[in-house]
């Protein structure tokens, strides 16, 4: 049903349903807005209306109307820029930021701050109101997200991405008033909740109350140790993003330069995850081909996130037979690094420090877990994101556009487009699927785009056959939609043999460390599509087929599953329910 109505005086006709803001985009008016926040592709949407910035005059009505909460109506009438309008909008920012650390410099968020932009956008040089200001203490408490609660500004779009979108239920509206706050009940630290680290309420924040915890300078340090041997793995979504930073197309596939950037900051090597995540491959189909023959703990769930694992440990406990017990691929790359390349180059484990570039925040808190240390030497022992890497750039005066581009080195650094593909939501099943496929084919076979477990969709299902076995098969990305595919596992009306999961909506290029879209959905397309380009290029395609994972094996490993893979490249999971 078509809905009429002028915006402006200018005549549009829409479906019933729609807002006055997604109206006057179909006209390219602006509006102004802060609360809001919108991804078509993801199908997600935030439209609480409490910030008030977006408000407009309808004819007839006495008050104001919040435009991306307010539904459209026949005939209806409004302005989106009169007096009263702007006066409305720039009192209601005046009075955020009364209450607001000005501390812009130095935020993290600084250029990237939504309420700073507005704040230019209205031409507000000078505050009206002074007066008290909200003082908490500031929590680094998760090793991966770091929250300032002095900046919040209440506009509760970190609340709709853990609770509505994710499903994690960590934060809500806190106190009243001008004590009002987004946190946790009791304003508990995030170390003492069963928040996950995804990051994604980092990426919903408009302002500085969320961001990442800052470790850029203990790589700074590194770097200047002569005594340390410093490596750097970068994962896959990660080059398909960076370049956003430099001013690139999103969906730049910035690879090469990447990795001479890396080199002119000082690494002694620069090797790449995606030669990890062909090791995981090897060891996950590995177990997945064994429990299919057993009929056996089915379905097997991916392992490779970090917060996707911690959302299983705390909600689905008594489902921790599924996930593979294969490390991720940022663990099992510090867990070689620190053992068979450590040999091959004459140098203590304790004295290589494994730098991790992660597109995502729960990797930070995954190095940080006790079982991923050994006497007391972690696996990998610094996590900064794609944006604290970009910051680094920066910092050392690197023009990252003009770099030619450099290879990785090896053997760390070799791998094949099955283990870039990890960087989108439904790479790792189809990594999975075209090894599982020669494997139990025992041939090469030349049909490896399994294209039913990918796209953007957040629930894909597919029956896939490989060598007359026919597989049903699930992809997941967003908690939320892992919890409805779970809680069908749960009562028994779904049946799987593998399913993917992956925290973050689209899988790691939307990653919480990534560059921030603010809401630009077709960035995560373009990205997405990048990934996939970068698979076609590569010569070799399926992870099994990788030179040096099959060195590794033959040298160090023995086979897929050995005793010694299982005690290097596996782990165990813990129940962390409230009983």
């Amino acid at each position: 049903m078509k809905i009429n109505l002028k915006i402006n005086d200018s005549p549009v006709s829409v479906e019933a349903g729609t807002t006055i803001l997604e109206a006057a985009e179909q006209l390219d008016i602006h509006i102004p807005t802060l609360c809001h926040l919108k991804m078509d592709c993801l199908q997600i949407e935030h439209r609480s209306g409490s910030c008030r910035v977006c408000v407009v005059e309808v004819k007839g009505r006495p008050n104001l109307a919040p435009a991306c909460s307010t539904p459209v109506a026949e005939g209806m009438e409004v302005h989106t820029n009169t007096l009263r309008a702007i006066n409305a909008r720039r009192t209601i920012l005046d009075l955020l930021l009364s209450d607001h650390p000005k501390d812009c410099l130095i935020c993290p968020k600084n250029l990237n701050c939504q309420l700073q932009a507005l704040a230019q956008e209205l031409g507000l040089h000078h505050l009206l109101y002074k007066g008290e200001q909200s003082t908490y203490n500031k929590d680094l408490s998760s090793n991966a997200i770091a929250r300032d609660l002095d900046k919040c500004i209440m506009c509760r779009r970190c609340e709709t991405a853990c609770n509505v979108i994710q499903t994690v239920g960590v934060l809500s509206g806190v106190g009243r008033g001008f004590e009002a706050v987004v946190a946790p009940a009791g304003l508990k630290p995030l170390v003492e909740t069963e928040c996950v680290f995804c990051g994604q309420c980092v990426q919903a924040c408009p302002v500085g109350a969320l961001s990442e915890i800052d470790y850029k300078y203990p790589v700074w340090r590194a770097l200047n140790d002569p005594t340390k041997t410093v490596v750097v793995q970068t994962a896959p979504a990660v080059r398909v993003a960076i370049g956003e930073e430099f001013g690139l197309a999103p969906g730049s596939i910035s690879t090469g330069k990447m990795v001479a950037a890396l080199r002119k900051l000082g690494f002694d090597k620069v090797f790449d995850t995606d030669f990890a995540a062909d090791l995981t491959i090897m060891e996950e189909t590995s177990e997945l081909i064994e429990r299919i023959k057993e009929n056996k703990n089915l379905p097997i769930l991916t392992s490779c996130c970090p917060g996707w694992v911690k959302f299983l440990e705390h909600q689905f406990p008594d489902l921790l037979y599924m996930p593979s017990t294969a490390k991720s691929p940022q663990q099992m790359f510090g867990a070689i690094a620190k053992s068979y390349y450590a040999e091959k180059i004459g140098v203590k484990p304790q004295d290589i420090i494994v730098v991790s570039v992660m597109p995502c925040l729960a990797k930070k808190y995954e190095a940080s877990r006790p079982e991923f240390s050994h006497d007391g030497v972690r696996d990998v022992d610094i996590v900064i994101s794609t944006r604290e890497l970009a910051d680094m750039i920066r910092e050392a005066g690197i023009q990252f556009a003009e770099l030619d581009d450099q290879p990785y080195d090896s053997p760390l650094g070799d791998s094949t487009g099955a283990a870039v593909i990890f960087g989108a939501t439904g790479g790792v099943l189809e990594a999975a699927l075209r090894t599982a496929a020669d494997w139990l084919a025992k041939e090469d076979l030349q049909e490896i785009d399994f294209k039913a477990v990918r796209g953007i969709k957040g629930i894909k299902e597919a029956t896939v056959t490989i060598a007359g076995l026919e597989l049903r098969v699930a992809v997941c990305s967003g908690l939320g939609n892992a919890r409805k595919l779970l809680e069908k596992i749960r009562q028994g009306k779904a049946n799987y043999q593998a399913i993917e999961i992956m925290a973050c909506p689209g899988g790691c290029l939307n990653g919480g460390g990534q560059p921030y879209h603010h809401g630009h959905g077709k960035i995560l397309v373009k990205r997405m599509e990048a990934i996939y380009e970068d698979d076609r290029n590569q010569p070799i395609r399926k992870s099994h087929q990788n030179p040096a994972i099959q060195q590794l094996y033959a040298e160090y490993l023995g086979e897929p599953g050995s005793h010694f893979a299982h005690k290097l490249l596996h782990t165990h999971y813990f129940d962390r329910s409230k009983k």
